[in-house]
């Protein structure tokens, strides 16, 4: 259920009925995991939003800087539920992060296997040692393989049903389209969700003159971007483009 916007004065406590795993924190040679205990920030769609236990998974930087990779954040969780609720069949999920998109997914019923594709052992390791998979039903956790693989190369034995594909640190990044399109030719799925394909649209319908955007000019630039998405076929989903798009759309990084 997409949580209802709400004024950005008023945080309330972020709620979802998706799977949220517990995180403790670890530490490795290039990674680490966070966990605070009360964050204030704001949603992809919902408005300001206290989050609790937040976890947060970093790569370590030169001169003891961190960069933040993947939280669990209201901004995180919302910009990757279309994809986890459509799921179905022989789903791929390119970018392990915190295993929290294959988690949900292989709680779907409709979904029958999910094939992570993560190129960093680390991280590989990490999400295994905290042991996210298994708490999870024994029957959704026995869904579940990671693979240490590119995302761009990579290419199941047989065409995939569902692709999900979060492999970017920005929000906004160029190239992203391409990438997709590229994995997607590689998996052969057909269904595809990805990672900020709310600013890619939004991004292409100000560059069309397709503002404000209507179903109209939704299906033009879907069909440009030659990708099976998730979403567009929503009746709400220009709007949700439109909300997504006026919080977080920047130049690209």
């Amino acid at each position: 259920m997409i949580q209802t916007p709400t004024p950005a004065s008023v945080p309330t406590l972020f709620q979802t009925d998706l799977f949220m795993p517990s995180y403790q924190p670890r530490e490795g040679a290039n990674w680490f995991l966070s966990v605070s205990p009360l964050n204030l920030g704001a949603g992809y769609w919902s408005g300001g939003v206290l989050m609790q236990n937040l976890a947060v998974l970093a790569r370590k930087e030169a001169e003891g800087r961190s960069s933040t990779w993947m939280s669990l954040s209201a901004r995180e969780v919302e910009s990757q539920e279309l994809g986890c609720r459509a799921a179905v069949g022989d789903t791929v999920v390119m970018g392990l992060g915190m295993g929290w998109a294959a988690a949900n997914a292989a709680l779907r019923p409709e979904v029958t296997r999910v094939t992570v594709v993560e190129r960093d052992p680390e991280v590989i390791g990490l999400i295994d040692e905290i042991g996210i998979f298994a708490q999870l039903p024994p029957e959704a956790a026995a869904k579940i393989s990671v693979t240490e693989g590119d995302a761009l190369t990579y290419t199941p034995a047989a065409p995939a049903d569902t692709l999900l594909a979060d492999i970017w640190m920005p929000l906004n990044v160029e190239g992203r389209v391409a990438q997709v399109q590229r994995m997607a030719a590689n998996t052969g799925a057909k269904r595809v969700y990805f990672w900020g394909q709310e600013m890619d649209i939004a991004r292409r319908a100000g560059e069309l003159g397709l503002e404000p955007l209507d179903a109209a000019g939704l299906a033009r630039i879907v069909d440009e971007f030659a990708l099976p998405l998730i979403g567009p076929e929503m009746p709400d989903y220009p709007a949700l483009v439109a909300v997504a798009a006026g919080k977080w759309l920047r130049e690209v990084d």
